[in-house]
């Protein structure tokens, strides 16, 4: 259909026929999703150690400020983007987790996405856990590698597919894709089983660190702080959650790094991030590195949740800062996750397909932010909500 005003562009009635088609069926299913502004106590956020509105991160920002770091990077990093902190809270990073160097990127997904769609190669074969982040998928996706999926947390299932993968012709590069704590489960795989799986088989494996950077292993560093700097180990450390700003750094041998600032298209064409985020990152790992209450605080909520969830809700505990609680339907989610938030909770029903059909849940995020009184309060509503709801 043509407009009747000279030079406005012509109607697409069809395109969004078919998206509110869509839209309709999400509400259908009880999977439409809608922003909210914040409200309740929060349950819901990934900064775990509280860092994001705290009062060291704003000092950090005012004095990065004074000295004159800009807001903007203004470009790409490979023209006048490349900014000295930049390559100051790289270095520093890469001394802290104890790889030979880290390449910083405007989220953790990108760099994600960065990884899988530009290091393995045509005739390499990616083998993935099957509840690995989204942005893992979007990589591989866009990749020229196989990709296989793997049970969750079964190491033996991983050995048993890259051999059939070989005996079935696979002459590439083998690459494994895990995380060490999982986004919407929080639990976590046995390491040392799957590094010794990758070096049986001259694997690469990449191991996103997303949720345990600040909270778990030797200062904060990780679940795979033993094995971060082995040439057969890449890991994703993000800034945007327990760190409290916003970014990702990949850690890996400098071929890595080098390759990646050659060929991988989101740091290649995106514009830079901000160096003063650059900047009070720097001061995020200081904090994690020498100032471990935080995460001390968080290990006793962890451990006092770990009691009370099951002891009040007879519902049994990830034993991390990440606490499913799993409904099933997508309907009983979203109204257990509205009854709770009139109490005053910031609790999200999680739906498909973020999480696997008939899993529908409630995801509960501890913090350094709560105390024992509120979350014994929560699990109280939860108990009884659930009842309500049966």
């Amino acid at each position: 259909m043509t407009s009747d005003n000279p030079g406005q562009p012509e109607s697409i009635p069809m395109a969004y026929e078919q998206i509110e088609i869509q839209l309709r069926e999400l509400e259908d299913k009880d999977r439409l999703r809608t922003l909210r502004a914040r409200s309740g106590v929060d349950f819901t956020s990934n900064d775990y150690l509280g860092l994001a509105e705290s009062d060291e991160l704003r000092q950090a920002a005012a004095e990065a400020i004074a000295r004159g770091v800009p807001v903007g990077a203004g470009g790409s990093r490979l023209l006048r983007g490349n900014h000295s902190e930049h390559e100051a809270v790289e270095a520093e990073a890469a001394a802290y987790f104890g790889a030979a160097t880290a390449l910083y990127f405007g989220a953790g997904y990108t760099a994600n996405f960065a990884i899988f769609s530009t290091l393995p190669q045509e005739g390499d074969v990616v083998l993935h856990d099957e509840l690995v982040h989204a942005s893992v998928h979007e990589g591989m996706r866009r990749g020229r590698a196989e990709r296989v999926s793997v049970p969750h947390n079964d190491a033996d299932a991983f050995d048993t597919r890259l051999r059939h993968w070989r005996k079935a012709g696979g002459r590439g590069r083998a690459w494994m894709a895990v995380e060490s704590i999982y986004s919407m489960d929080g639990d976590s795989p046995d390491l040392a089983d799957l590094l010794a799986v990758a070096d049986r088989h001259e694997a690469i494996i990449v191991i996103d660190e997303a949720h345990a950077t600040g909270v778990a292993g030797p200062e904060g560093r990780g679940l795979a702080a033993a094995f971060e700097g082995r040439d057969n180990v890449i890991t994703l450390h993000t800034c945007g959650k327990a760190l409290g700003t916003v970014g990702g750094f990949v850690l890996a041998p400098k071929i890595v790094r080098d390759f990646l600032v050659n060929r991988a298209r989101p740091f290649i064409f995106a514009t830079a991030p901000s160096p003063l985020i650059a900047a009070v990152t720097r001061s995020a790992l200081e904090i994690s590195r020498t100032k471990p209450q935080r995460r001390e605080r968080l290990a006793g909520l962890v451990a006092y949740a770990d009691r009370e969830l099951q002891a009040r809700c007879g519902i049994a505990s990830s034993r991390s800062h990440i606490l499913p609680v799993i409904v099933g339907a997508d309907g009983r989610a979203v109204a257990l996750a509205a009854s709770l938030q009139r109490r005053g909770f910031d609790i999200r029903a999680i739906r498909p397909p973020t999480v696997p059909e008939g899993t529908a849940r409630l995801r509960i995020a501890l913090t350094a932010n709560l105390d024992e009184a509120v979350i014994a309060n929560l699990f109280d509503a939860i108990a009884e909500d659930m009842r309500n709801l049966t």
